[in-house]
């Protein structure tokens, strides 16, 4: 039997290939994983993380400003940026240090260089070391895209976001996902004017349309622009050093920092896949079977960079079961549906299972029950928005198929309700459950 210095080899030290090292370790295996960067992923470095962090300073724009309906006096408030931005990325960096502690824990070898593979069982490091390995996985993540026009590199990623040295005055971001609506909420409750572009007519593909229509109305209510059914012509750099962008269908406009928010790509590039044969997609994403093994027995693939679901509790537990399936005895796949997910976008969205669309088409009879109020905070501090719950149901047997909400909390809510969905209730399980009064959350077992 040939011998190999590793029984795996990582490539990506992110949230799956942590994980993947991790486990595949407590198992007994010799690992080694490579990261060109920092150990933890986009996750945790320039990602959810930080991102949700600023969410939380984001927020305390409306606190502080509502506080003063609640009887509390408030002085003149003032948003010092830097504060903000260095306490994350010091956080970001003790995270960081975690990562590394717990793969070292478990006598994983850090090895901090890219890797690419040269051979079906050999990986080349960036130093010039050749390593084999029994086992390769692939968990490279993914990257911003960013489109391919004249000045395109002018502008900036949510990976540079961070890292800015000031909140700029104007901010047009392009995209419609998750990720531009998110950083539209955060600059625009830091202060600047936020216009987002996007080539179609809609927000958040995928999600509900009752909870896209609402997040539309409450951002313009807010003041967050959009310019819909628009595409980049150019971006060009003033005298004055600000950005003057031309666009379809839309008259120019001069902003201080543009930001793509246009998707993401997997990490494949230059790993050296066709010379050993994976197969990729279009897209660059690594094909992969429910047990996440590529078209080589030996080599699997796990998180952004296979492009299945790009969420990472996903890539976690992918990795999870890539580990328990080849290292120990335990054969795992992941069942890719009805998973919850959020937008941590001002007020936040969450959702599990299917839209109302979805289920129409897939189910045909459905019933669909909904509650829009406006949240008993909001009505003291004077503020008109409303949060809105929408609940989907099969025919005949009120199934629960999906489960939306936008309203304040909605995410750490939805954690709990999406359990039940997963589970298969009914609404007449919901309905059987006593509300917990007063709070946001009764309303999904008072659902008209």
């Amino acid at each position: 039997m040939p011998k190999f210095d590793y029984d795996l080899f990582v490539i990506g030290a992110g949230s799956g290939g942590v994980r993947a090292s991790r486990v595949a370790a407590a198992h007994g295996a010799k690992v080694a994983v490579a990261e060109e960067y920092r150990v933890g992923g986009t996750c945790v470095i320039r990602g959810c993380v930080p991102k949700k962090m600023l969410v939380y300073g984001a927020q305390f724009a409306e606190d502080l400003e509502d506080a003063r309906q609640f009887g509390w006096e408030v002085g003149e408030c003032r948003f010092n940026w830097v504060r903000l931005r260095d306490h994350v990325l010091a956080d970001v960096d003790r995270l960081n240090g975690l990562y590394r502690q717990t793969l070292e824990n478990h006598d994983v070898r850090i090895i901090n260089e890219r890797a690419e593979l040269t051979g079906e069982h050999e990986i080349t490091l960036a130093g010039g070391e050749v390593v084999t390995a029994a086992h390769i996985l692939i968990a490279t993540g993914a990257h911003p895209h960013v489109p391919d026009f004249p000045g395109h590199e002018l502008g900036i990623t949510s990976n540079e976001a961070f890292h800015l040295d000031a909140i700029p005055r104007r901010v047009l971001i392009a995209g419609a996902g998750y990720i531009a609506n998110e950083f539209a909420g955060i600059f625009h409750q830091f202060g600047a004017k936020v216009t987002l572009i996007n080539r179609s007519d809609q927000l958040l593909r995928g999600y509900d349309e009752s909870l896209r229509d609402r997040l539309l109305q409450i951002s313009l209510t807010k003041g967050i622009q959009f310019r819909f059914n628009a595409e980049f012509r150019s971006i060009e750099k003033t005298e004055a050093g600000c950005l003057r962008v031309s666009m379809t269908n839309h008259e120019d406009m001069e902003v201080d920092c543009v930001m793509f928010a246009t998707g993401r790509l997997p990490n494949t590039r230059g790993l050296g896949l066709d010379h050993i044969g994976v197969e990729t997609s279009d897209k660059g994403a690594v094909k992969v079977d429910r047990f996440s093994k590529t078209n080589i027995d030996h080599i699997y693939a796990v998180g952004d960079v296979t492009d299945r679901v790009q969420l990472t509790p996903v890539a976690i537990r992918e990795g999870q079961a890539f580990a328990d399936t080849i290292f120990g005895n335990k054969p795992t796949s992941v069942v890719h549906d009805c998973i919850p997910s959020a937008v941590f976008s001002h007020p936040p969205l969450a959702s599990v299972g299917l839209t109302e669309a979805e289920a129409r088409q897939q189910l045909g009879s459905i019933r669909v029950f909904q509650s829009d109020f406006r949240p008993m905070k909001h009505v003291v501090a004077g503020r008109q928005e409303r949060g809105l719950y929408k609940m989907i149901c099969e025919g005949d047997s009120e199934r629960v198929v999906g489960l939306h909400m936008i309203g304040p909390e909605a995410p750490e809510i939805m954690q709990g309700a999406a359990v039940a969905v997963k589970a298969g209730l009914s609404k007449a399980d919901f309905d059987a459950t006593v509300a917990i009064h007063p709070t946001m959350a009764e309303e999904l077992v008072l659902m008209k």
